[in-house]
């Protein structure tokens, strides 16, 4: 079996699950026993400041008003942080140049870190055993390699488009499919 992670699942038009509509996962892990991955070009309707409050951290004025983003259904009040900063000790390497996160240890200091690309996902997307392989074999997803541009630095709202353009795909002739009867 070939390994989808690193790597970046674009969620097709006829994929109907509202959560991944026009999503573009970055996977984690992929394995016999299961897949995880984070949507990365879905913002939530919260901000660093939202976190901050909640959790009684400090944030970078410049961060304040960067918003969050919805990872995917699963444990949606679990955060997750991609990032690309070498000073974490508690970092994990996604590939080079991106770094996941998990503790609360690593937030403050990457979010007062103003120099670091930070994206914070609440929630992940979540497979069982063969289950995100079945659903590409039904045409719900494309797979393409990752960058850290996409994750960390490109407009959410255009990396759907941008990655599939870079597939040599016309976002335009993607179409949802409607069956035949």
């Amino acid at each position: 079996m070939k390994s989808l992670a690193p790597g970046f699942l674009i969620a097709m038009p006829q994929l109907l699950d509202s959560n991944f509509e026009k999503a573009v996962v970055l996977m984690i892990e992929h394995s016999e026993s299961g897949s995880m991955g984070l949507v990365i070009n879905r913002t939530a309707p919260l901000t660093f400041r939202d976190l901050a409050r909640s959790q009684e951290i400090k944030v970078a004025t410049s961060r304040c008003d960067d918003a969050l983003f919805h990872g995917g259904p699963v444990e949606p009040y679990r955060g997750f942080v991609l990032h690309d900063s070498k000073h974490i000790e508690e970092r994990n390497e996604v590939f080079p140049g991106l770094y996941l996160s998990v503790t609360s240890d690593a937030l403050t200091p990457l979010l007062l870190d103003e120099s670091a690309s930070v994206r914070f996902c609440l929630g992940y997307a979540g497979w069982g055993p063969g289950q995100i392989e079945l659903e590409m074999k039904q045409g719900s997803w494309l797979f393409t390699e990752a960058n850290p541009q996409a994750v960390l630095r490109d407009d959410p709202k255009q990396i759907w488009e941008h990655t599939i353009k870079s597939m040599g795909i016309d976002p335009g002739w993607l179409v949802p499919s409607g069956g035949v009867n």
